[in-house]
């Protein structure tokens, strides 16, 4: 790695690299506040109204896929999914060990036992290989979970579902837009999950979608969260003409406010996705420049179009000379560039006890599930403790000044590595002292 002359890092008292302040997240617009101001006043507040058709037909449009439908967060999105595509209790469903914690509740939730399996190390996306090795008789279905800035290996998952006839329902709660192969993330498999919660790249605060090509997983979805309620003839209209569709039904609806602020967001997500690439392009090139212990996740050539819940880096331990990530991220943050972790283990999270009284573990026959109490999947628990750093999204609407002030700051503290190491141990030793 070349070495330039540096100032002395923020984070031991010297100025900050980055001073043109992040971008601020969510962003709305004018149309939002009319549409509001009329949904208000309309008193149509639920219950399909205008802007939840008109942004589900707008949604499925946008990702390439026959049919969407919202409902109330991410999380039952999953749930109605897998219910749509046939698990059932005692059926096995293959989740990796890196992800949000909702989407192995999802699974658990409806009886199904989740198979956790190990990741690729670099782009934290679920191991094909790993997945193949934990088949058995009794599984049902994969959730690749298309995690932060990368996308999972669709060729290989596909490919291995059709072998063992497995149902594929995509986690895209990070990835509102990006294409494998020209083709939308969540119009891949059986069927789609999003997230559009708060920090989402399309937003409503809370709420989420389902998107799929079959006719029977829409109806089955619908009904799932139309209370029971179930279009007569999708044919003739996939909203109107609603009858009991005898099935079991819950309430996890859309309301026309969340839909008017994702109405909003959905016209600004197109401009927003390519500024991202641009700018992550910007980030991966001039990293690549610094040859230091930090560099972008690998980017598999069959992405057509990345979306960035957050932009994935390897943090390589091996050219840091023993400097931990964590320091790195310390002294990253001083400078004015706040670099996070990825998720915990979602066998180990502090966030989810499966063991607890209000878990359904604790309920089910332990010898026909994996122990996750004292289970290990090495590629996980390493990104978590050593090599996965993250940017969230935000940053990546930036301008090519912003972006050039973190490069400038990744190379000041890669060219200050033993200064950060000592501000680390410092601030933890500050920390124990407490």
């Amino acid at each position: 790695m070349a070495k330039i002359m540096t100032q002395k890092l923020a984070v031991l008292g010297g100025p900050k690299a980055v001073t043109i302040p992040a971008p601020k997240w969510p962003i709305s617009g004018a149309e939002e506040v009319k549409w509001m101001t009329e949904v208000v006043k309309s008193g149509k507040w639920s219950w399909l109204g205008q802007h939840e058709r008109a942004f589900c037909d707008e949604y499925s449009k946008f990702i390439g896929s026959k049919y969407a439908i919202g409902l109330a967060n991410g999380t039952v999105t999953l749930q109605c999914a897998l219910q749509a595509v046939g698990v059932v209790p005692g059926d096995e469903v293959i989740v990796p060990g890196m992800t949000w914690c909702a989407t192995a509740q999802a699974a658990m939730d409806i009886g199904a036992t989740v198979v956790f399996v190990d990741i690729d190390e670099e782009t934290l996306a679920i191991d094909p290989a790993c997945v193949e090795k934990a088949i058995t008789r009794k599984t049902k279905a994969i959730i690749p979970v298309h995690l932060y800035g990368c996308m999972c290996d669709m060729d290989a998952l596909l490919k291995i579902a059709k072998k063992h006839k497995l149902k594929i329902v995509e986690d895209v709660a990070h990835q509102h837009g990006s294409r494998w192969r020209n083709k939308g993330a969540g119009a891949i498999g059986d069927a789609g999950s999003f997230s559009f919660q708060q920090s989402k790249v399309l937003t409503c605060g809370e709420g989420g979608a389902v998107t799929t090509n079959d006719i029977d997983v829409y109806k089955a979805v619908f009904a799932l969260k139309q209370v029971g309620w179930m279009p007569a003839n999708p044919k003739k209209s996939l909203y109107d003409g609603l009858v009991p569709g005898k099935r079991y039904g819950h309430n996890y609806r859309l309301n026309e406010m969340q839909a008017v602020l994702l109405r909003g967001g959905l016209m600004r997500l197109e401009k927003q996705t390519m500024l991202r690439e641009v700018r992550s392009k910007q980030l991966r090139e001039g990293l690549a420049g610094i040859g230091g212990p930090l560099r972008a996740a690998y980017r598999d050539p069959r992405i057509t179009r990345q979306a960035y819940y957050a932009m994935t880096f390897y943090y390589d331990p091996k050219k840091a000379g023993g400097v931990s990530k964590h320091a790195f991220a310390h002294a990253m943050g001083a400078e004015g560039c706040g670099f996070g972790g990825p998720y915990w283990p979602v066998y180990r999270t502090p966030l989810l006890n499966l063991y607890d009284s209000t878990s359904p573990i604790p309920f089910r026959d332990r010898k026909k599930m994996q122990d996750y109490k004292h289970m290990k999947l090495p590629n996980t628990e390493r990104c978590v403790e050593e090599t996965a750093l993250l940017l969230g999204h935000p940053h990546l609407l930036g301008s090519e000044a912003y972006i050039n002030q973190i490069i400038a700051a990744v190379r000041k503290v890669s060219d200050n590595l033993p200064a950060a190491k000592q501000a680390w141990d410092k601030f933890q030793k500050e920390q124990k002292n407490k």
